[in-house]
């Protein structure tokens, strides 16, 4: 009988907690579209340097309060206190782990002064485009300018984040790496910082839409892991770095023991 019961009990579970789950992904999506006008309106007006300074800025603040809305109703809880020891660090590679949609939302949040690498179709997207150009956020049209751009932004003092898959992981194991990443780092001589992004949940992972609602709350911890100095050798580092990844990603959320490594002020880096 109670076996019975729990498949009636998750359905009334996922339609009550469907609405709520809506409304913040509705928010997202309006708070988004309203910045973009206002972007549209700004790109034209502000110098460069000031634009890309304004626009990363608001962005981050844009998507943590979206982060902060959904850990107080109770959809979602998030540590990512690690991430506060690289705020203010410049000419930084980070690269991370890609489970779901909402990887580059949660490391942008908390990194105000990064730019990501996105797909040219995306900046052509209404809820997106206008902002990450204000932005210099970085397209991935032409891999020559896509290097040069992000070299140039490393240079700057910019962080660059990096999923050095290049799309999202499927079935919990690790893509090949992409060697692009510690191309850029050699050229910028940008030291290249791991992040870990612990979750258990399927929400937006590969296969799953938007609207099904998921086991809630989500869950997403966060863990420095090792730092890497650039090398000459791009694809020879590419390959440690995979395989370092594979050694270290833990499935599903980290335990709490795994806390103190995220306050760590700077991970080491190795040659």
């Amino acid at each position: 009988m109670r076996a019975a019961m729990r498949p009636i009990l998750r359905l009334a579970k996922a339609v009550l907690l469907a609405p709520p789950l809506y409304l913040l992904l509705l928010g997202l999506g309006l708070m988004s579209l309203a910045w973009n006008l206002v972007a549209m309106v700004l790109y034209p007006l502000l110098p460069a340097g000031r634009g890309r300074d304004v626009g990363r800025a608001a962005i981050a603040h844009g998507y943590r309060l979206f982060w902060t809305v959904a850990c107080a109703c109770g959809m979602m809880r998030i540590d990512a206190r690690c991430l506060s020891a690289l705020r203010d660090e410049q000419g930084l590679v980070i690269i991370a782990n890609h489970p779901t949609m909402l990887d580059a939302l949660l490391l942008v949040a908390h990194l105000p002064h990064s730019a990501c690498i996105m797909k040219a179709s995306l900046m052509r997207n209404v809820f997106l485009g206008a902002g990450a150009r204000l932005a210099r956020y970085i397209r991935n049209d032409s891999a020559r300018t896509m290097v040069r751009l992000a070299v140039d932004d490393l240079r700057e003092g910019g962080q660059l984040v990096v999923f050095p898959e290049g799309t999202r992981t499927t079935g919990g194991r690790l893509n090949a790496f992409r060697p692009g990443v510690t191309l850029i780092a050699r050229l910028a001589q940008a030291p290249i910082q791991t992040v870990f992004i612990d979750t258990d949940s399927p929400y937006l992972g590969k296969g799953w839409p938007i609207w099904r609602v998921p086991p809630l709350p989500i869950v997403f911890h966060l863990r420095l892991g090792e730092r890497f100095a650039p090398m000459a050798d791009s694809n020879g580092l590419t390959a440690r770095l995979e395989q370092y990844f594979q050694q270290h990603l833990t499935p599903g959320p980290a335990p709490e023991a795994a806390a103190a490594e995220c306050q760590s002020p700077r991970a080491p880096t190795l040659s």
